[in-house]
């Protein structure tokens, strides 16, 4: 594996090198030098410094993706020396040639700054922050939109991140590289249920520990004088848990049906074209019900009449783990904020979809006042996070003396 490392040193001469003027090459040599450690077996002896390259490299894609070029080239740089690092670790134990340099060689006797590995990071540590940045196998019946919808992330965010087109067909054993590191909202709830509707996400809380987290599709922003089928929020209980359910068809659908000229249905028994699907849960909320679904691939969009639907195989854990009187609550909040156990600021931003703030720009400053880290947090990078609303904890910590020099802006009230 020896040439492997030549190549390696190689590339990251070339990626250092100033005539560099689009990261989209540099995007594609860095790629496949993450997919030569991944063939050279890097993921299962260095499993915690291939997280960590995944990462950054998850971070650079989501800079290129938004046409950052700046900050995307900078973390592809990155995730080029981190990959470095780990390639000599790789081909530490075996014997290294011998290379005699020519005097002109561009290839100095002592390393460059460039060259020199990154210094370790601060591990990302919070009971607040789950999910991961990692890869997942295709399986027989999967499509990209179902597999978007297992992960909790957007098809068009999976299928940018694995350079593939929107309607790319999968194969059964491909690898896909996936990003949902999300931030838990805050709640006082010790024992419970929280869904948060812009974050499109259920987590249930036992004996003040998260126990269970699963995506969910919630209401449609439809609203109009007749029909409302937003998620309401506000808290609930638990009244009953039902197998094999029936589904009595609220009055207001069964007028929609009438209008779209539908057969109108009063109920649908048990069985495969039950909406409801193998599991329900009845909350005290009025027409709102937590249920399996007939429509896996509407999981993470805002498809539904109202109600909270998860995925067949969660909600059959969530059955499980789920009892009646159990308290909940479905609140609103389209930005969330957290600080690691290493002082790191990480911040998580979801469109409106509802439009119940004044404007997430305003709703994410007053977040990060009220916590006291306008110091702490880098502006641009917050401006970046609320353009993108990618859904996606990203890091907006303060990196430099230079980002502290950033005017804070201005948003109390006019």
């Amino acid at each position: 594996m020896n040439y492997r490392l030549l190549l390696t040193l190689l590339l990251l001469l070339h990626l250092t090198a100033a005539a560099i003027a689009a990261d989209t090459d540099l995007r594609t040599e860095t790629m496949d030098m993450l997919v030569h450690l991944r063939q050279d077996g890097a993921h299962k002896r260095f499993p915690d410094e291939m997280r960590s390259l995944d990462e950054t490299m998850a971070t650079a894609d989501l800079y290129h993706r938004t046409g950052d070029t700046e900050n995307a080239e900078r973390h592809y740089r990155l995730a080029a020396q981190k990959g470095l690092l780990i390639r000599q670790h790789l081909t530490a134990a075996l014997p290294q040639p011998l290379v005699q340099q020519p005097a002109s060689s561009a290839i100095s006797n002592q390393p460059s700054e460039e060259l020199q590995p990154p210094p370790p990071e601060e591990p990302v540590t919070s009971n607040r922050l789950v999910g991961t940045i990692g890869e997942y196998r295709v399986v027989k019946g999967d499509t990209l939109r179902i597999v978007a919808a297992k992960l909790g992330v957007s098809r068009g965010q999976l299928a940018t991140m694995n350079d593939l087109s929107s309607t790319a067909k999968l194969a059964i054993g491909q690898v896909l590289r996936y990003n949902n590191r999300r931030i838990v909202p805050e709640h006082r709830l010790k024992d419970g249920i929280i869904i948060n509707i812009p974050d499109r996400m259920l987590y249930l809380f036992q004996k003040g520990k998260l126990a269970f987290s699963t995506p969910v599709a919630l209401g449609t922003p439809t609203k109009t004088e007749q029909f409302v089928w937003q998620t309401p929020t506000g808290r609930f209980k638990i009244l009953a848990k039902d197998k094999d359910p029936t589904w009595t068809v609220p009055p207001s659908i069964q007028e929609e049906m009438r209008l779209e000229g539908k057969e109108v249905i009063t109920s649908v028994p048990p069985g495969p074209e039950n909406p409801l699907g193998k599991y329900a849960i009845k909350t005290s909320l009025p027409g709102i019900l937590i249920h399996s679904t007939t429509k896996p691939w509407s999981i993470y969009t805002f498809a539904s009449h109202g109600c909270i639907r998860v995925y067949p195989e969660r909600m059959e854990e969530l059955f499980k783990l789920v009892r009646v009187n159990t308290t909940g609550e479905i609140i609103y909040r389209p930005v969330k904020l957290v600080t690691t156990e290493g002082g790191r600021v990480f911040m998580e931003v979801h469109g409106d979809i509802y439009e119940k703030t004044k404007g997430i720009e305003r709703e994410a400053h007053s977040l990060i006042r009220s916590r006291g880290l306008a110091d702490r947090v880098d502006w641009k990078k917050i401006k970046r996070v609320i353009s993108r609303k990618s859904g996606i904890a990203e890091e907006i910590t303060r990196d430099t003396v230079e980002s502290a020099q950033t005017e804070v802006p201005d948003h109390s009230p006019s």
